[in-house]
């Protein structure tokens, strides 16, 4: 409506405020929004998508201010204070290798490496805190801009930045928004915050050969969270990282080069069997310490791959001479009426409660004994758990795969003596980038994963699992990751490839989620980021591939 003169806005407490058509949100919002205690507004949801201040509104809408309380403006901060971080970085060493690879912890792992020398000094890591204290403090504006696709293909050739003008030459848009602040310019995954002022609190932490950047609690955004060093998950990332640097697939525009060139059977083979070979590994280990071990205990977050590692394990563990049993915890689940509930009255699936610990072992000390034992098989369709005359005995000497998120959880295993358990954690820890300055998060992997294997085999649509997903993040962090650093070992699940097949399904079940929905913001930041991936044809991946969990047609029997 062209000739619209104003526009009504709908704030959260029902207060409706007229506008010019055409203002920005940012206009709007300074009418109504906050005194020098609050956090600073960052951006806004505008009918349940979320959008620069600099956004204009011209339709009547429905507008939320976000600030780092809310998960969409943490997002937002973190997108931020890691653009403003590259801008520090450019600035006092241009000629540096830099990259912000991963989450670790409440954190963000940056590699560096300069003049030939990989790894960051003290001096050069103040040197980049002083630069980001003084970005902040100068509270420069962070300018979005629209420039046509060949002036960003052209600036991004200019400057070498080949990672920006991979990820750009397979798309076609006429448009690009890119980010300035100063002379340093951009691409972001979604928008930034208004200025650099609005960035704080973080803090620079030392964690050779990089370092990490320190972000604010989610819960409590006023305080940084506090660090914890993962060393196995830290060591995971980085053979992952440096098996990506070998291959030359670092980012989504290497992998979408393959896809092109028509060299990706290759590139899922060996990915495949760099997988097999590191299962193999965790195979002789555990064959390695078979006088003292009976269990085996496979953790993991939601959509890790723990069903199909355990029988990949399985196989590998045969090739050892051993005969191992499987058990998955989640055929021990309640009954879904009797699941605990979270804070605001939902099922809270992540809940160790959620399994019937009783019944479980119960059934590990008579199975331990020799007694054969029916086993339950739970229904997801129906909620319940069934029993179809499966019956299992554990033969003297004979090793038992106990898998579930919560294997891990002393609670869960509580007959079974500590030093008789082999633990493993498992997640899906994706090394690839978009860019060097815009990572790609593990957790948006996992989600995927899951979104597609609950329509495929859950009877859930994607807007039910994005309704679910913050209670699982909830419960992830209360329930699995505690327990990570007890593991013997950790076996990454992720493969490189796995994001541009998954597409294939994930995006026709995104676009069911519309715009009244309030999963609508999440639903369309995914798929902007499965846009940047070529496609992978799904018949092309193997039938034991972890993949085949979430997608079907697997070799295994689930």
């Amino acid at each position: 409506m062209s000739g619209k003169k104003e526009i009504n806005a709908t704030l959260p407490e029902g207060e409706v405020l007229t506008c010019p058509y055409q203002s920005t949100v940012g206009e709007l919002l300074k009418r109504v929004v906050g005194t020098a205690s609050e956090l600073p507004v960052l951006g806004a949801l505008v009918n349940n998508d979320v959008v620069s201040l600099t956004y204009p509104l011209e339709v009547d809408c429905e507008v939320i201010p976000l600030t780092l309380a809310n998960p969409h403006g943490w997002r937002l901060y973190r997108r931020s204070l890691s653009f403003v971080l590259a801008k520090a970085v450019n600035e006092l060493f241009p000629e540096a290798i830099f990259s912000i690879e991963h989450s670790l912890g409440s954190g963000l792992y940056c590699s560096f490496e300069s003049n030939g020398r990989k790894g960051i000094t003290p001096e050069q890591l103040a040197a980049i805190g002083q630069r980001l204290d003084e970005l902040i403090a100068a509270d420069i504006p962070i300018e979005r801009h629209k420039i046509s696709y060949g002036e960003a293909v052209a600036r991004f050739e200019q400057e070498k930045q080949w990672d920006k003008y991979n990820l750009l030459r397979f798309r076609n848009p006429s448009k690009i928004v890119v980010y300035s602040c100063g002379s340093f310019t951009d691409l972001a995954p979604g928008p930034l915050a208004p200025s650099t002022g609005a960035l704080k609190p973080y803090k620079l932490i030392d964690y050779q050969p990089g370092f990490i950047i320190q972000l604010p609690e989610r819960d409590l955004p006023i305080r940084l969270a506090h660090f914890e060093r993962q060393p196995h998950l830290f060591q995971i990332f980085k053979e992952h990282k440096e098996w990506g640097r070998i291959l030359n697939v670092q980012t989504v525009g290497q992998l979408n080069e393959i896809i092109a060139r028509n060299e990706i059977d290759d590139f899922i083979k060996i990915s495949e069997a760099y997988h097999e070979k590191k299962i193999a590994q965790i195979a002789d280990k555990i064959a390695d310490q078979r006088e003292k071990l009976n269990w085996v205990c496979i953790a993991g977050p939601s959509s890790s791959g723990k069903t199909t590692f355990s029988k990949r394990l399985a196989v590998q563990l045969r090739v050892n001479g051993l005969r191992p049993v499987t058990i998955s915890v989640d055929d021990y689940f309640v009954d879904r009426v009797k699941t605990p509930l979270d804070e605001n009255g939902q099922y809270d699936f992540e809940h160790i409660e959620t399994i019937d610990l009783a019944l479980l072992n119960d059934h590990l000390e008579r199975l331990d004994r020799g007694e054969t034992v029916e086993m339950p098989r739970f229904n997801f369709e129906t909620g319940t758990r069934e029993y179809k005359g499966h019956k299992l005995a554990i033969e003297p000497g004979q090793l038992v795969i106990i898998e579930g998120i919560h294997a891990l959880n002393p609670r869960l295993t509580e007959t079974i003596p500590p030093e008789h358990k082999f633990k493993i954690y498992i997640s899906a820890l994706t090394q690839l980038n978009l860019d060097r300055n815009n990572r790609i998060s593990t957790t948006d992997n996992r989600l995927v994963r899951r979104m597609v294997r609950d329509h495929q085999f859950r009877g859930n649509s994607a807007l039910g699992t994005l309704q679910m997903w913050p209670s699982v993040r909830r419960g992830e962090k209360q329930w699995i990751f505690p327990y990570q650093k007890e593991a013997d070992v950790a076996f990454n699940s992720a493969l490189d490839y796995e994001l541009a097949a998954l597409k294939n399904l994930a995006e026709p079940l995104l676009r069911e989620v519309k715009p009244y929905h309030p999963q609508y913001a999440e639903a369309r930041r995914l798929l902007d980021f499965l846009e940047c991936f070529l496609n992978i044809a799904i018949d092309q991946i193997p039938p034991t591939s972890i993949l085949r969990e979430f997608l079907g047609n697997s070799g295994f029997r689930y």
